[in-house]
């Protein structure tokens, strides 16, 4: 059984960093992909930023030149560096991943999520 889970979430004044980490972990045989998505207040689950194979890039256009996804594949983890925070960057972010379990056919899987607000 594959399970992710994320930390480094909490309260942060704009202006501030934040730094997500997410390790997957279970009977794993291979990682396709692992990233972030966040739900903000009254919208809608937007991907973030993602690694796909070798190449990591940020996908939404709001946080461009602020967060960079980062990944270490010895530790099945990933990594949002969140810069210069704004009140709109609240919300629950959670980690996603493409992974081929020991025994399992490919599957997406989901963390339960941690919660990032900015406010002052």
């Amino acid at each position: 059984q594959v399970q992710l889970v994320e930390s480094g979430g909490g309260l942060v004044q704009p202006g501030g960093s934040l730094r997500l980490t997410c390790v997957a972990s279970g009977n794993i045989l291979a990682i396709y992909a692992m990233g972030w998505y966040r739900q903000s207040p009254g919208k809608q689950r937007e991907l973030v930023a993602a690694c796909t194979g070798g190449i990591c890039t940020t996908s939404a256009a709001s946080v461009k030149g602020r967060f960079t996804i980062s990944k270490e594949n010895a530790k099945n983890s990933v990594y949002l560096q969140m810069n210069i925070l704004r009140a709109e960057d609240t919300g629950v972010y959670y980690c996603n991943a493409d992974i081929r379990g020991f025994g399992a056919a490919r599957s997406g899987y989901w963390g339960q999520g941690t919660q990032v607000t900015v406010s002052s």
